[in-house]
């Protein structure tokens, strides 16, 4: 992990694209703006787990999915 200090106002660029500034800092709080193309999604790390969870679950397949399936593979075989 690269570790940066950075004071309010002042920039960090990543790959010619992506510029996180320090806005403001208040306490334990830092705001920080990013500008980044529209193409580039941008999550809080809690809000991006949630999201990953989510898709996981609805590939899963379901309890009910798999029965069914076993019904229709045994009604094919009969």
């Amino acid at each position: 992990m690269l570790v940066l200090s950075r004071k309010k106002g002042e920039t960090i660029v990543i790959q010619d694209q992506i510029e996180l500034t320090i806005l403001s800092v208040d306490g334990d709080t830092v705001k920080v703006g990013i500008s980044a193309p529209k193409h580039v999604d941008i999550f809080r790390k809690e809000v991006y787990l949630s999201i990953q969870e989510s898709n996981r679950e609805s590939v899963a397949p379901q309890p009910s999915d798999l029965s069914a399936l076993i019904h229709r593979l045994r009604g094919s075989n009969s």
